[in-house]
């Protein structure tokens, strides 16, 4: 088998990254265009709804309501959602391992969406919203699942890499 190249090894992340970046882009706008703040619309009683919530924090509304300027605030949230790209850019990946570049496009294309979405309005839009037993999870969206999805997946390639000493 020939080589991989550089461009070659990178195209998974590519990949995963424009499918969740545009995934999480078309359904915030169905989103803002369909759901209220006010009127949630349940799909599965009790357990999940559909809401419009626009989060000026970060993770799960922190920062929120922290007296920062807003345009302070954005920019400086939207600098440090870039951070992930200059730490990922250094991950030497063994480019047949396809985990590792799925995980990386993952949190990338999460990462671009939330950063478009906090630049081009302001805040990320959120609208999945679940609760279990009148437990209730802060609302997300797409690209805060595949963040999450490719942070985990990212930890178990680096486990299974380095076994325990």
């Amino acid at each position: 088998m020939p080589p991989v190249t550089s461009p070659q090894k990178w195209r998974p992340v590519l990949i995963w990254g424009l499918l969740v970046l545009s995934l999480d882009l078309l359904t915030k706008v169905l989103a803002c265009r369909l759901l209220s703040p006010l009127d949630p619309l349940e799909v599965i009683d009790g357990f999940f709804s559909l809401i419009l919530a626009f989060n000026t924090g970060v993770a799960f509304s922190l920062l929120a309501d922290d007296g920062l300027g807003q345009e302070v605030k954005m920019t400086l949230l939207a600098t440090l959602s870039l951070l992930p790209f200059g730490f990922f850019s250094f991950i030497k990946a063994n480019p047949r391992n396809r985990p590792l570049l799925t995980a990386l496009g993952l949190i990338w294309g999460g990462a671009l969406g939330n950063i478009y979405d906090r630049l081009y309005r302001g805040a990320v839009t959120d609208f999945l919203d679940f609760q279990i037993q009148g437990h209730h999870w802060p609302a997300f969206n797409i690209a805060d699942m595949a963040i999450c999805l490719g942070a985990g997946l990212m930890t178990l390639c680096i486990l299974k890499e380095k076994p325990p000493k």
